[in-house]
C-alpha cells in the first residue's frame, strides 16, 4: 500500500503537531477542542480493538470505536496482516462501509470525504470508487429508513453537491467524467439547465478523450433545443443548438471505442445509442435550419411591409432589404421548406420589377 520512502516520511513526521491536516477533524473535549494527533500506542490498541469486534460482528461497539478516528487525526502505520497500514484512514474506511451496509448512506459518504480530504496518502482510488458507489445510491435506490419506519430523504440540491464534490477530490479521467454526467442528468432531472451545462461543458473541455463526452455534446445541443422559442424570438439558443448538433456529427461520425472500464455489453448499448443519437441529431440540425430560416423569412417580410417607415433612402433601396434576408434564408438554410418559400417570394418581388 506504501513505498519504503512514503513510510520513513510518515515515521519523520508523525510527531509534527502543526499538520495542516488536523483542521479537517472536530477534535474532542466539551470547551476546548483538543485537534492533537492520537497517542500512536492508544491508536494502534483501539484499532485492533475495532477490527476484532467488527470480525466478530459486534458493529455497534466497533463502529464506537471506529469513529474516534474521525475526531482527531493519526499518522501511525502499523503492519497489520503482512500489509503497511495507515490506521487512521483504515479505520474510517471501515467504519464507512459499516454504516454503507447500515444504511446509513450520507454519513458514510462524509466520512469517505474526510479521508479523501485529510489523508492524501491512502488509497484514493479505492476512496473515490466508493463515494462514487454510494453517491449513486442515494441518488437511485429507496433509501433505507431510519430507526427501522422513519423513511429517509434525499434532497436534490444535496445529491448534486456530492457529485460535484467527487469532481473536485477526483480530477483525473477516471473518476470525475463520471460524476459529471450523473451531475448533468441530475441537473437535467431538476431542471437546473446552467448546472447542467456547466457540468456538461467542463466533461467535454477537460476530459475530450473519455467516450463520455460523445453523449455530453449531445446532450449540450437538446439543451439549447428545449430553450428555443420560435422564430419569432432570440436566436442564440437555437444557433447554439444548431452548432452543437452539426460539430457532434462531424466529431462523432464514429462512436468513441470501447473504453477499458466498459463491459462488452454496455459496450455494445453505448454503441446503439450513439447511432440513435446520430440520428436525431441530424433531426435537430434540420429543425434548428428551419427555424432559423422561418426566422429570416419573417424578418424578410417585416422590411418589405414596413421599411418605409424606419430605412433611410427606402424609396433608392426598394425592395433590396427584404431580399437580402430571403436570399441569406436560401444560401445558410438550402434544404428546408422556409427556404423553398424565400425562392416565391424572391420571385414575387423580383417580377415586379
Amino acid at each position: 500500500m506504501f513505498s519504503g520512502n512514503i513510510l520513513l516520511a510518515l515515521a519523520d513526521n508523525r510527531g509534527n503537531r502543526t499538520d495542516e491536516k488536523t483542521y479537517l477533524f472536530p477534535g474532542t473535549g466539551f470547551f476546548i477542542k483538543n485537534r492533537e494527533p492520537y497517542d500512536d500506542r492508544e491508536a494502534k490498541e483501539w484499532f485492533h480493538s475495532a477490527v476484532a469486534l467488527e470480525r466478530e460482528g459486534n458493529f455497534a461497539k466497533a463502529l464506537k470505536i471506529y469513529k474516534k478516528f474521525t475526531k482527531r487525526r493519526t499518522d501511525l502505520v502499523i503492519d497489520f496482516e503482512g500489509t503497511q497500514v495507515l490506521i487512521g484512514p483504515e479505520a474510517i474506511y471501515r467504519l464507512a462501509l459499516i454504516e454503507e451496509k447500515q444504511g446509513d448512506w450520507k454519513s458514510s459518504f462524509e466520512h469517505l470525504e474526510l479521508i479523501a480530504n485529510a489523508y492524501v496518502l491512502y488509497d484514493f482510488n479505492r476512496v473515490a470508487e466508493s463515494l462514487l458507489r454510494i453517491a449513486e445510491k442515494i441518488v437511485t435506490e429507496k433509501q433505507p429508513k431510519k430507526w427501522g419506519f422513519v423513511p429517509r430523504l434525499s434532497s436534490s440540491s444535496e445529491n448534486r453537491a456530492r457529485f460535484l464534490q467527487i469532481v473536485e477530490l477526483a480530477k483525473g479521467p477516471k473518476f470525475a467524467p463520471r460524476a459529471l454526467m450523473i451531475l448533468a442528468n441530475l441537473a437535467i432531472k431538476d431542471e437546473k439547465e446552467d448546472e447542467a451545462i456547466d457540468a456538461l461543458e467542463r466533461l467535454i473541455n477537460f476530459y475530450p478523450e473519455n467516450f463520455r463526452s460523445e453523449n455530453a455534446f449531445f446532450m449540450l445541443a437538446e439543451i439549447y433545443r428545449k430553450k428555443t422559442a420560435g422564430p419569432s424570438y432570440d436566436q442564440h439558443s437555437i444557433k447554439t443548438a444548431l452548432h452543437h448538433y452539426e460539430d457532434y456529427l462531424i466529431l462523432y461520425d464514429n462512436p468513441p471505442p470501447r473504453d477499458s472500464s466498459e463491459s462488452l455489453n454496455d459496450y455494445q448499448t453505448r454503441l446503439k445509442d450513439s447511432s440513435m443519437r446520430k440520428e436525431q441529431a441530424q433531426l435537430g440540425v434540420n429543425e434548428m435550419s428551419e427555424i432559423l430560416a422561418e426566422s429570416k423569412i419573417e424578418v424578410g417580410e417585416y422590411v418589405e411591409k414596413y421599411g418605409k417607415y424606419f430605412l433611410v433612402r427606402w424609396k433608392e433601396l426598394g425592395n433590396e432589404p427584404a431580399l437580402k434576408f430571403y436570399r441569406e434564408a436560401i444560401d445558410h438554410y438550402t434544404n428546408t421548406k422556409a427556404a423553398r418559400e424565400a425562392e416565391k417570394r424572391i420571385q414575387s418581388l423580383t417580377s415586379e420589377e
